[in-house]
């Protein structure tokens, strides 16, 4: 009994080791991104006046001074009289940090929000689908024999379905059911559907992966002794998966839910860019990257419109790439093992 419990202890996790440098890189940048977004919102959702109407700030526009040029560049002549000529007259004059679109509106406050969104959006398809795999697989790999046959099958089926076809039809389905009974629904309401729904479908395709993993791991953590003297010395099942196995299988939870980020928003980024996810005027990093495509050209480039969301994306990206590649070091309950 006594060697029981000893093996029962060897196999919970070691002390965790800090963060290296390219970890602490990814989540101090991850966090200013964060930091911007979230933090920025009440200036960037703050009403301003256009007139008659009071609108929040990433839709507030002003027709007569489109496509101004960001902070860097100086006003030429005819864009300092369209300035001078808004301010005389009292309308709303949006900032110049990275300019104005084509229709007038700060296009600063624009990222902010738009990566508020994208991000929301990201996270909570990330959580969705950790949970929906850590649950799915775990009882597959728990159960074995035929309740894992069949549950592993329903997952090779939905391997075979081309998930972002089906993510495109479900939002392409929920925006025609809204067409035709949800006319009288207000336009906040419409896009707070759009948006769970598409959060909703990429998360509900994005825990395949994520449940073969942890049926992986939840079966070979099983075969070791650990498990054994748990079962031996009959510990019940409840406490045999969050004591010893769920410590176990942080580490793959943690490195599967920073690149899970990376990808929902990339899918919610692809989506918005075909018009199909966030709709105008509410903004995301990809509809900010298609309005951006439209404006380079070879006569009057203006490239910033389309670097500042991309340049987001990809630092974001890049971050959570980092940051899970270091978790799964700090979370490898093999790691203090091999060490010594």
């Amino acid at each position: 009994m006594h060697a029981a419990r000893v093996a029962v202890e060897a196999g919970r996790p070691t002390p965790r080791v800090s963060l290296g440098f390219a970890g602490r890189a990814g989540f101090l940048v991850l966090s200013c991104i964060l930091l911007a977004c979230v933090a920025t919102l009440p200036w960037s959702m703050g009403a301003v006046s256009t007139g008659a109407t009071q609108l929040p700030r990433y839709e507030a526009s002003n027709l007569s001074l489109n496509l101004l040029p960001p902070w860097w560049q100086s006003l030429e002549e005819v864009d300092a009289a369209r300035v001078d000529a808004a301010r005389e007259a009292r309308q709303y004059i949006p900032g110049r940090v990275l300019g104005t679109d084509r229709l007038g509106r700060d296009v600063l406050a624009r990222l902010l929000v738009g990566g508020s969104i994208s991000l929301l959006v990201g996270l909570s398809a990330a959580c969705i689908a950790v949970v929906v795999g850590t649950l799915y697989g775990s009882i597959a790999g728990a159960a074995g024999g035929r309740t894992d046959a069949a549950l592993m099958r329903f997952v090779d089926i939905l391997f075979g379905l081309p998930s972002i076809l089906l993510v495109v039809l479900l939002a392409v389905a929920v925006d025609g059911l809204l067409e035709r009974r949800g006319a009288d629904l207000p336009l906040a309401s419409r896009q707070l559907i759009n948006i769970a729904t598409l959060l909703l479908a990429i998360g509900g395709m994005s825990w395949l992966t994520m449940a073969r993993v942890i049926r992986g791991q939840v079966m070979s953590l099983r075969a070791k002794p650990f498990m054994e003297s748990c079962r031996a010395i009959g510990v019940g099942a409840p406490r045999q998966f969050f004591v010893h196995l769920l410590p176990n299988l942080v580490g793959p939870i943690a490195v599967y839910a920073a690149l899970a980020v990376p990808a929902a928003i990339l899918s919610e980024s692809f989506l918005s860019f075909l018009g199909i996810g966030v709709r105008e005027p509410l903004p995301s990093w990809g509809n900010l990257a298609a309005d951006g495509l439209g404006e380079l050209n070879s006569v009057d480039s203006r490239w910033w419109l389309l670097a500042a969301p991309c340049g987001a994306i990809a630092l974001t990206l890049v971050s959570l790439n980092f940051l899970g590649d270091e978790l799964r070091e700090r979370f490898d309950p093999m790691r203090g093992r091999r060490a010594a």
